[in-house]
C-alpha cells in the first residue's frame, strides 16, 4: 500500500512592528499579511510595549520606527540588541536616510529604509533582513563605506559629530519644541537637555542659543524631518 505524500509548508516568519501611528501599523500589517512567507505576530506604539511584546512572541523580526512615544527608536534598538541579541531589526522610518542609517546600525540595527520607499522595496528589505544581510540604499551604502575607508572621523562643526541624544535634541528644537517640552517627550530632566544643548553649540561651534535654534530649525527644513 502506497503512503500518501505530505507537502510540507514553509513555517511564515513573523514580524512584529514598532510604531506610534495606528494607521500606519495596520497598513504595514496589511502589506505585510498579503506576502505568503510573512504575518504580523504582534504590534505596539511604544518602547515599553515594544519590549514586553517582543520578549513575549519571540518574532523573527521587528519593525521599528524612529519616533516613538516618549522615546527614541534608537534607544530600543540598543535594548533589544541587549535583551534579544539574535533579533534582526529594520528600521522603517520618515527621517532621512543619509542621517540616521549609519547611526542606526551602530546601534545594532540590521537595515534601514524609508516610508517612503515602494511596497516591493520594504518588503525586500525584510527579506534581506531576515537572511542575515544589511539592508541600505546603494547610496547611502556608498557613504557609509567611503567614511569608514576615512577612518570614520567627523568633522567639526558637522552634524555627524552630534552623539545619537544630541542629535535628537537637535532635531526637535529644529521642530520648534521647548527644552520643558524636549524634557518630557525624551523622559529627562529639564538640567540634562540644557546640558545637551551647551555640547551641541560647542560641537557646531555656534555662540548662543538663538544661533542653535536658528541652525536646527535650518537642519530641519533641509532635512524635511
Amino acid at each position: 500500500m502506497k503512503k500518501k505524500s505530505v507537502k510540507k509548508t514553509q513555517a511564515k516568519k513573523r514580524v512584529f512592528l514598532v510604531d506610534d501611528h495606528p494607521a500606519m501599523r495596520q497598513g504595514l500589517q496589511q502589506l505585510i499579511d498579503h506576502e505568503p512567507d510573512l504575518q504580523v505576530c504582534g504590534q505596539a506604539g511604544d518602547a515599553p510595549a515594544a519590549l514586553e511584546g517582543i520578549q513575549k512572541m519571540k518574532p523573527d523580526v521587528a519593525i521599528v520606527d524612529l519616533t516613538l512615544k516618549d522615546a527614541s527608536g534608537l534607544d530600543l534598538v540598543k535594548d533589544l540588541k541587549v535583551r534579544c541579541p539574535l533579533l534582526p531589526v529594520l528600521i522603517l522610518s520618515m527621517h532621512n536616510e543619509a542621517v540616521y542609517a549609519e547611526r542606526s546600525i551602530r546601534a545594532g540595527a540590521h537595515g534601514y529604509i524609508m516610508k517612503e520607499a515602494t511596497t516591493e522595496k520594504i518588503i525586500e528589505a525584510i527579506r534581506r533582513v531576515l537572511a542575515g544581510d544589511v539592508y541600505l540604499s546603494a547610496d547611502v551604502s556608498s557613504q557609509v563605506l567611503k567614511k569608514m575607508a576615512g577612518g570614520g572621523k567627523s568633522e567639526t562643526g558637522s552634524i555627524d559629530s552630534l552623539s545619537d541624544r544630541e542629535l535628537e535634541v537637535f532635531r526637535l528644537l529644529g521642530q520648534g519644541f521647548t527644552t520643558r517640552d524636549i524634557s518630557g517627550r525624551l523622559n529627562l530632566s529639564i538640567k540634562t537637555v540644557e546640558s545637551y544643548r551647551e555640547h551641541i553649540k560647542i560641537k557646531l561651534c555656534l555662540d548662543n542659543a538663538a544661533k542653535l535654534v536658528q541652525a536646527a530649525v535650518e537642519w530641519v527644513q533641509s532635512r524635511q524631518v
